[in-house]
């Protein structure tokens, strides 16, 4: 339930030179299968404005987003939920504008799946990112294709093995983050880098600049992704473990492993 909000508002400026989606959901902004249909739905006619420049996108209040929906994870969900989420995936690496993700607080999971389908990621201090579903007996698909090509395996290996959540300071020296600004400034931050970068710019320029330094991750992501989608929906599912992981987090206790 979205408590009365859209799960995604969009907003244009005067001259339709930018764009923003900001992603509601009353408990800190978890990825609903409504969510995701509603933000891939939302960018359909973005994609056929040719003065577009940058797409922002970001969280409603204190925190960007902390991660998909546990419910919609279960056995009997998954298989609907999971090729909806990858399908934004690659709507976003298709949009033929800029895009980057402001992320306040917490980016968690599915949400920062969606941060890094993004070119730039721009962070407040206080922020941290990271990818816990391994503590759910699961693994992230969409962030284990889009990772590695973006900060090298060994350091993706650690973020999805690990599911240790970092701070915005860490990914940055990693090379993920454009820019870390002090918490309350990244508005500001965002409209001086507008400014100072694309207003400039001829949007035409910018739709295939944007292209051509995507043309590899697009790429990757076109091949390795399905697989993983395969690996996570085929294998991983039919094990005790990735349903243990689930149905213990519902029920608020410690996971009882099986290894199976």
């Amino acid at each position: 339930m979205t408590d009365g909000h859209a799960p995604v508002q969009l907003a244009l400026n005067p001259d339709r030179s930018r764009a923003a989606i900001r992603l509601f959901h009353p408990k800190g902004n978890i990825v609903t299968a409504e969510m995701i249909l509603a933000l891939t739905q939302a960018l359909e006619p973005l994609a056929h404005d040719p003065h577009l420049k940058p797409l922002t996108i970001e969280g409603a209040g204190a925190d960007f987003s902390f991660g998909a929906s546990i419910p919609e994870h279960a056995p009997a969900e998954i298989g609907r939920v999971l090729p909806e989420a990858h399908a934004l995936v690659y709507a976003l690496l298709d949009l033929p504008i800029v895009t980057a993700a402001l992320v306040r607080g917490r980016c968690l999971g599915g949400g920062f799946e969606i941060a890094l389908a993004c070119d730039f990621i721009f962070a407040e201090s206080s922020a941290t990112l990271g990818l816990p579903e391994i503590a759910l007996g699961v693994f992230p698909p969409a962030a284990s294709a889009l990772l590695p090509p973006r900060i090298g395996a060994a350091r993706a290996t650690s973020a999805i093995v690990t599911g240790n959540s970092r701070s915005a300071q860490q990914w940055f020296d990693d090379g993920l983050i454009e820019t870390v600004v002090p918490d309350g400034t990244l508005d500001a931050a965002i409209d001086a880098w507008y400014d100072g970068y694309l207003r400039p710019r001829s949007a035409a320029a910018l739709r295939h600049a944007t292209e051509a330094a995507r043309f590899a991750l697009r790429r990757h992501v076109a091949e390795v992704l399905p697989e993983l989608e395969r690996l996570y929906l085929s294998d991983l599912m039919a094990t005790a473990d990735a349903a243990e992981g689930i149905a213990a987090f519902l029920e608020k206790r410690a996971p009882r492993w099986t290894d199976r």
